[in-house]
């Protein structure tokens, strides 16, 4: 088996730069709305105020902990973790889940159900509804910026694909301020609808239930970002559209006659494992085998160039050993042109025969 270690490939540089943008943004919208937030919380002594506080602080310190986890990917191999530290980004994006869940959600429910239990009436709404507008404002500039950013990899149409992008981006951070973001306008709209019927109404339970709804919605918030951080934290592989781009990439030259299983894992959102067995001819020597797999191995790296660290291992193909409940070998039929045309070529000959 050959394995070898390339250097940046192009572009990797304007990839690990998407997502700061939009977590700079955010961290520095919701720092000036928390601040705007407790003020109008202690001049009007509203629940859902208070909640709104609590969850821009909260986000402000998720945006904190995402960066941190952008630094410390950065560090070099070690002895001890020789393949990097990339999965830094995804285990603080599953704390950032954590803390949107305890300290924004759980501390919002308890503060509603108090109030729900034991109103107070609200002084000064007209400061809350100021408050309510400008954090808006600001939130909605920053989610532009995620918007703006997040366009870059799923397509110039903001609103087309939002789940499935959520679902299939690799790197934690602007699913999770997208997340952060879409949660906090409607979680301001929550509010601003709590004191507005708090004032009318002159029933401050709605204030209570403004901020019941906000944990709610937090909680909800929290439990997807959970989800889809700890399926990259545990191990996710590449994009089907990746895989093909492997598959081509190595059948793309005379050494490799088809690749027979392929297997890749995100060390990080920009460093890809690559593992293969592909199907060489038994007429070849050893220093053919081990020069057509350089070869191969320097056409996934122009092709995917997060594509780290590549494991070839050449075998001779016999298609009555290929286990087809094998996700490595359907991964890598499905990838495959020349596995595509040779189904068609079969059931040509299928035609014929009947």
């Amino acid at each position: 088996m050959n394995a070898g270690h390339g250097t940046d490939g192009p572009g990797r540089g304007e990839q690990g730069s998407v997502g700061r943008r939009s977590v700079l943004a955010a961290f520095a919208a919701n720092i000036g709305i928390a601040v705007t937030k407790f003020v109008a919380f202690v001049i009007t002594g509203s629940a859902s105020m208070l909640a709104e506080s609590v969850h821009s602080v909260a986000d402000s310190g998720n945006q904190a902990l995402l960066l941190l986890g952008r630094r410390k990917a950065r560090r070099a191999e070690t002895e001890e973790h020789q393949f990097g530290f990339g999965a830094e980004r995804y285990f603080y994006g599953f704390i950032v889940a954590m803390v949107l869940f305890t300290v924004g959600a759980v501390f919002s429910v308890f503060e509603g159900v108090e109030r729900i239990l034991h109103p107070e009436h609200l002084t000064s709404p007209a400061v809350a509804l100021v408050v309510l507008g400008i954090a808006a404002v600001l939130e909605s500039l920053s989610f532009r910026t995620a918007i703006s950013e997040s366009s870059q990899t799923r397509g110039p149409h903001p609103w087309r694909g939002f789940i499935r992008f959520i679902r299939r981006a690799k790197a934690p951070e602007i699913p999770a301020v997208l997340l952060e973001d879409s949660a906090a306008l409607a979680g301001l709209v929550l509010a601003l609808c709590a004191v507005a019927l708090s004032t009318i109404t002159g029933n401050p339970r709605w204030d209570g239930i403004g901020s019941l709804g906000i944990g709610v919605l937090l909680g909800f918030v929290a439990g997807v970002l959970a989800t889809e951080t700890k399926s990259l934290l545990i191990g996710e592989s590449a994009t089907a559209e990746v895989e093909r781009a492997i598959v081509a990439a190595l059948e793309d030259g005379p050494e490799v006659e088809r690749v027979i299983h392929l297997r890749t894992l995100h060390l990080g959102p920009e460093t890809l494992l690559v593992a293969a067995k592909i199907a060489v001819s038994g007429r070849q020597n050893a220093a053919d085998i081990v020069a057509g797999i350089d070869r191969a191995e320097r056409r996934v790296r122009s092709a995917v160039p997060i594509a780290e660290l590549i494991y070839l291992e050449p075998d001779l193909y016999q298609d009555s050993r290929a286990d087809l409940t094998d996700p490595a070998i359907r991964a890598a039929r499905r990838s495959s042109l020349r596995a595509a045309g040779r189904s068609a070529a079969r059931a040509v000959r299928r035609g014929r025969s009947d």
